[in-house]
This record gives structure tokens, sequence and C-alpha cells, in this order.
């Protein structure tokens, strides 16, 4: 019974020797077969081509018009007329509302009744001033004659200066009481609101019998807004990186939301030298520089027709067929501004353009020199601050050569070379990580059997 047992023990022993034995081996088999040797990379590339690229900014925002007049009375009280209606059409110097006048008219019969109470005054006083002079004269001749002392015509000349003096004082009150009437009837023709300019009544923030407060007191009730609607334009806020590259007079592309499909001309008229910025002093700080860009298209055919102007397509505004559209103040809208445009440059995707520490491609490159001569002796020192550059790798042969380049602008999918690529080099520009991580200079790279045939089809 032991023997049996002491049997079986040594069989299961080799059994599991002659297992090991096989996972060894297949383990260098496998090793063998798959890492054996450096697998080539599989990578897709394209041809570095003579292009035309368009540098696009690209931002959000709301279509305004162009001249907008907000209006806010000058004196305060009650709305008793209000002849427009918001969207009404007006036209310069069209009285638009009325203010209870009550208050103001006793204000300008009271500064009357001051006027005429301070001319007779000045009347009155230049009387005295007459009566004081013929004195000061007769006393004047008795002196001469020595009739009377000195204290006399001393008393009759103070008199007299003090009567000149009075007449003068009245005259300066008479000045201001003229100045106060003026300013009286000035409020009074202040209640009556008059259109600034030809435009749209484009908001009415008032009604009939409402009170207001006028802007002599505070900040003023905004009464309405006129406007030309016949003129409109979209302000957008361009990041502080990309407003260096918008100039004045570039063109652009402009969608509306609620025009889906449409495509309208627009040109830059104003770009603003003071930044907005959001969330300052955070790390979430955002500085954007406002610019305005001008609706060329034909819009907004009822104010136009109202403002006399014509709807005719020009050579810069070609006409589309389809039917003029209304914009709306506060309508959203994206635009495209074509900043920069450049003509037959050498240009690649932009996924091809990387960036590499060639310090560290230094370190490695000595590191496998040593190991190849068994060494440890230090050819050269390398930096450990990074150098980092810009490149970009070609197929030569089946291996991938690292090209330092220099850029210029880019559009939507392509990148501009000034430097670096003569042209017909074929760029590898995928998979993402390879290109942006993991594939090294001299390393054996394949091209892909579908990214083969479509360059070579292009």
């Amino acid at each position: 019974m032991a023997k049996k047992k002491k049997n079986a023990t040594k069989r299961l022993l080799v059994i599991i020797g002659v297992l090991v034995v096989l996972i060894i081996v297949a383990a260098f088999a496998a090793r063998a077969v798959l890492g054996g040797g450096d697998k080539a990379a599989e990578v897709e590339i394209e041809v570095a081509a003579t292009r035309t690229l368009t540098q696009v900014v690209t931002a959000s925002g709301r279509v305004q018009p162009e001249v907008e007049v907000i209006i806010s009375p000058d004196v305060s009280g009650e709305i008793v007329a209000l002849n427009v209606r918001e969207g009404d059409h007006v036209a310069q110097g069209e009285l638009l509302a009325r203010i209870k006048p009550d208050f103001y008219d006793a204000q300008v019969e009271q500064a009357q009744a001051s006027l005429l109470q301070s001319r007779a005054s000045t009347s009155q006083r230049r009387a005295e001033l007459r009566t004081a002079e013929l004195e000061y004269n007769r006393q004047k001749t008795l002196f001469e004659s020595g009739a009377i002392s000195d204290a006399d015509i001393q008393a009759s000349e103070n008199r007299f200066e003090t009567a000149k003096a009075g007449l003068e004082a009245s005259q300066y009150a008479d000045a201001a009481a003229n100045a106060r009437l003026r300013e009286s009837r000035e409020q009074l023709a202040k209640t009556r609101i008059f259109a600034p300019i030809d435009g749209t009544v484009s908001r009415l923030n008032v009604e009939l019998g409402e009170r207001v407060v006028g802007t002599t007191q505070m900040t003023g009730t905004e009464m309405m807004r006129v406007a030309k609607l016949d003129a409109m334009e979209v302000e957008v806020d361009i990041n502080e990186n990309d407003v260096v590259n918008v100039a004045l007079s570039d063109t652009a592309a402009i969608e509306i939301d609620a025009y889906p499909g449409r495509e309208f001309h627009g040109m830059v008229t104003e770009i603003a030298n003071s930044a907005r910025v959001a969330g300052a002093g955070t790390q979430e700080q955002v500085t954007n520089f406002p610019i305005k860009i001008r609706i060329l298209d034909p819009h907004n055919v009822a104010a136009a027709q109202a403002a006399g102007q014509m709807l005719a397509a020009s050579a810069e505004v070609p006409g589309t067929g389809q039917p003029v559209p209304k914009f709306r103040p506060g309508m959203s809208g994206t635009v495209d501004v074509f900043a920069e445009t450049v003509r037959d440059v050498v240009a690649v995707p932009i996924q091809a353009v990387t960036v590499r520490d060639f310090n560290a491609i230094k370190r490695d490159s000595l590191a496998k020199a040593r190991r190849s001569r068994a060494d440890s002796t230090a050819v050269e020192e390398v930096p450990d601050a990074e150098d980092l550059r810009r490149v970009v790798f070609v197929i030569e042969d089946g291996v991938a050569k690292m090209r330092e380049v220099e850029t210029g602008i880019t559009d939507d999918t392509h990148i501009q070379i000034t430097s670096g690529l003569s042209g017909g080099e074929q760029v590898i520009i995928g998979p993402f990580r390879a290109v942006s991580r993991t594939l090294n200079p001299e390393d054996a790279v394949t091209v892909a059997d579908r990214n083969r045939a479509s360059v070579a089809r292009d």
C-alpha cells in the first residue's frame, strides 16, 4: 500500500515537471515569433503638397443695429401722450411722446414774474442813482464855494457810489432771472420728445400714463430705442490669441441660427481696443475683444423701404435668389472671419505636426550607443532641460525620418510649412498616438493598405 502511494507521487512530480518544461518552451517560442525582431508600425500618410490656405477665425455673437439710439427723458413726470408703438418707423424730428407739462408751465410763469420783478427793481435803482448823482453834483458845487464841510461832500459821494453799486447788482439779478426763464422754457420744451434719427422703434419700455425719471436727476428711465434696422451687424467676442490676426475690412461668412442652411456675407468694421475680461483673477479668466461685422446682404425690406433705400444686389453682394431675410436685434449667429490667405505654399494636415524634445532624443540615442558598445563611457553630456521643437515624420525606405519644421497659418484641416519640407514628401499623419508620442526617428514603419490606395488615387 505504501509502495503504491509512493509510485503515484513520483508520477505526479514527473507530470508537473513536464508541464513546466512545456510552458517554458512555449514562452520562448512565442518570444521568438512575436518579439524576436522589431515589428514595423502601421501608419497613415499624406503627400505634402502646395495649397492655398485661408486662416479662419470663428466666433459666436448676436445681431444688433449698427446705429441704435437710446431715448431717455431729460425731465421727470407722467407720460400724457405716446404716439408710437414698437416696430413703427419714425422720421427725424417726429414727435414720439409728451410728458405732463403743468409743473414746467408753472416754472416758466414763476421765472417770468421773477424777471419782471427784477426789471422793476433795476428801474428803481436807476432812478435812485440819478437822484444820488444830482445831489452829489450839487454838493460838489457848494463844497467848491466853501459852503459845506468835507464831511458833507464825502457823505454825498458815498450815497452816489452806493446807488451806482445797487444799480449794478440789480442788473446782475436781472441777468440771473433771465437765465432762469430760459432754463425753465428749455425744461418745458423737453417735455416733448422727438425722434433723433430716421429709424424704427426697436424697443418700447413705457406705457401711456407711466411716470418716468429724467436724466438731470439720475440715470433716467429708458423709454425706447430708435434704430436703423436696414443696417445690421453682428458683434462677436474674439479671443486675445486670435484678434491679432483680424484686420479691418476682412471678409466674413455669417450664419444666423434663425436661417439655418443660409450663409450671409460680412465685413469687419470695428475692432475694440479694450478687452472684455471674464472671471478676472481666477483660473477660468478669459480675455476677449469684441469686433463688429457688418452684414452686407440686403435685409429687412420694410425698414429699408421706409428709409427710401434700394435693395438691389451689387457686385460686392451677389444676389442669392432667396427671400430677403428679416433680422431682429438679439438673434444669435456664428461668424467665420477670413483673416489671411496664402497661395501656393507647402501644407500638411494639422495632425502631422507634433512636438519632440530634442534633448530627450539625444539621451536615448547615446544610451543605445553605449549598450551596443557594452560600456558606460559618457561620450556627450546632454542638458536636462527640455528642447521642444516642431517636427513632422516622413517615410524614407520604410523608416520614419524626423524633420524639424517651421509653420505658418492654418485653415480647418491643413497647416502651412514655411521651412523643413519642399513638397512631395510622404508625411506620417496617423495614428494620433504614434505621431504625438510613441513614434521615434529610425523606427520601421509600413503604410496601411487602405491609406496606400487612397494616396495612390490622389
